[in-house]
């Protein structure tokens, strides 16, 4: 296994879209989702340790999580887990990363993962990624992966590719633009067109090529982690980062990097890779019974249902009666049932929510 090839999973996020499962205080990615027996961080740990030795995967989270990840992933030594102190978006979380592991060693090469993706071919996923991680060693790029797409899906971004290839890998593309979730009618003509892909949130690059791309499209925070290499794994790293890292710019890398730089260029890939942001995107992935009621829970009773997704702890007696369409989720005593079709709502309902208890209380 090449030991210049390091991993970094990004574990920081709340996940409120999976409410009221995942709570602020247990985020989906340390949940057991799938009902596998393994958490989505757990999953997402072990397919990486096939790709980069043990020791060179690295854990960026929230400082509140880093209990979580110790009980979790019980082969991660202490100062692989990065604890941000401020939530920041994924640009200073990468950047932190990326100028700790190349102080460490400059001739890195790094995948940037999800804790909490769903990734079903993980042997069609290794061969990819260690085919990128070659490209990205070779080459002054930065990488994304991006999913061939099998529906116009309004969950996700999109990656427009060009014609033109990567030097002698004509496979990979150079990227034309980036996509925010586009409406139902522009996702199918995205689809349509055959030169959109779905954009995955994952990228390969040299600890070098990202750290250079830094200092061109966002300096002021390439000089905060620059500054901080005197510090890099000893003692005052924490005090130092703990200082620092709030100030940065609250900014996706997608926006501070991928969507300005010349050199990016994306894989198409199809390894059965969801990023599971909701829970119809948990759906697609659960059995279903012959109604295409998908049910999580010993003690639930459907009677005249259908397209309904169940999640419940498995001692909980449930009957539901003439329900078509519906999320039905309790966990901890909290009750969600929302029509499928509005679940973008959700983060609006715990918003909501929140609020009403903190006036209660007034």
């Amino acid at each position: 296994m090449n030991k210049n090839n390091y991993a970094v999973i990004m574990a920081g996020g709340i996940g409120s879209r999976f409410w009221p499962m995942s709570k602020v205080s247990l985020p989906k990615q340390f949940l057991d989702i799938l009902g596998t027996g393994t958490t989505l961080i757990q999953q997402t740990f072990r397919r990486l340790q096939k790709i980069c030795p043990t020791e060179n995967i690295l854990i960026v989270t929230n400082k509140s999580y880093k209990i979580l990840c110790q009980e979790q992933l019980a082969d991660v030594v202490e100062k692989n887990i990065l604890c941000e102190p401020a939530m920041r978006n994924t640009a200073p979380c990468v950047a932190y990363a990326a100028f700790r592991i190349q102080n460490e060693n400059p001739d890195a090469n790094m995948i940037i993962a999800a804790s909490d993706h769903i990734i079903t071919k993980e042997d069609e996923f290794v061969r990819v990624i260690n085919d990128c991680l070659e490209l990205s060693a070779a080459n002054d790029i930065l990488l994304t992966i991006g999913i061939k797409p099998t529906r116009p899906d309004t969950g996700y971004g999109y990656i427009q590719f060009a014609e033109e290839g990567l030097l002698n890998y004509k496979k990979v593309r150079k990227v034309k633009t980036f996509t925010e979730k586009p409406n139902q009618e522009l996702a199918l003509n995205f689809l349509n067109s055959g030169d959109f892909l779905w954009n995955s949130g994952m990228f390969v690059w040299s600890a070098k090529s990202i750290t250079l791309a830094y200092r061109k499209y966002l300096y002021d925070m390439y000089t905060v982690f620059e500054e901080g290499k005197p510090f890099y794994n000893s003692e005052k790293e924490k005090e130092y980062i703990d200082r620092v890292f709030p100030g940065c710019k609250n900014i996706s890398i997608d926006y501070g990097i991928m969507e300005k730089s010349d050199k990016v260029f994306v894989y198409p890939a199809s390894f059965g890779w969801s990023d599971l942001g909701t829970w119809g995107s948990l759906y697609m992935h659960l059995d279903m019974d012959e109604n295409k009621n998908a049910v999580l829970g010993d003690k639930v009773m459907l009677y005249n249902s259908s397209d309904n997704i169940v999640n419940v702890p498995k001692e909980k007696e449930v009957v539901l009666q003439g329900l078509n369409g519906y999320i039905v989720v309790e966990s901890d005593g909290t009750l969600l049932v929302c029509k499928k079709e509005d679940e973008q709502q959700i983060k609006q309902f715990v918003a909501d929510m929140k609020l009403k208890i903190l006036t209660s209380k007034l």
